[in-house]
């Protein structure tokens, strides 16, 4: 969404083992050009088209008019003591890249059906002590 346009890697944080997490390094060119838009950065989504439900329900809350991202974004930098620290065309580059990304989901979802692309990930998992209660029965 910021248009990074040198975001080539990454690295991934593994010190608690499965729960390790992603760390984009170099955002130094995020938010460069606002008439450009970076489609290589959606490789990893147009390669592997999967994506998480919650993330889904959250890009499409944000691409609805009363909640558009611009406009959430503006508002929410507006208590920034920088403010303003994006101009305006950033701010709508952002709903049009947006737009690209329900876009390659949508293809991804014409192309392999919503059941293989959206992860369930709004479950609540089990808690360990759960497991073990029913064990110990």
């Amino acid at each position: 969404l910021p248009g990074n346009m040198d975001r080539h890697h990454y690295e991934m944080f593994t010190k608690f083992g499965d729960d390790g997490f992603l760390l984009h390094l170099d955002n130094a060119r995020g938010f460069g050009r606002h008439s450009h838009d970076e489609i290589s950065i959606l490789a990893p989504l147009s390669q592997c088209c999967v994506i998480k439900r919650t993330t889904l329900l959250r890009l499409r809350l944000l691409a609805e008019p009363e909640y558009r991202l611009s406009d959430v974004m503006r508002e929410s930098l507006l208590q920034d003591p920088l403010a303003p620290v994006l101009a305006e065309p950033h701010l709508l580059a952002l709903d049009r890249r947006l737009q690209l990304i329900l876009a390659a989901v949508g293809k991804c979802i014409e192309t392999f059906g919503e059941a293989t692309v959206v992860a369930n990930d709004s479950a609540q998992p089990r808690s360990p002590a759960a497991h073990r209660a029913k064990l110990d029965s």
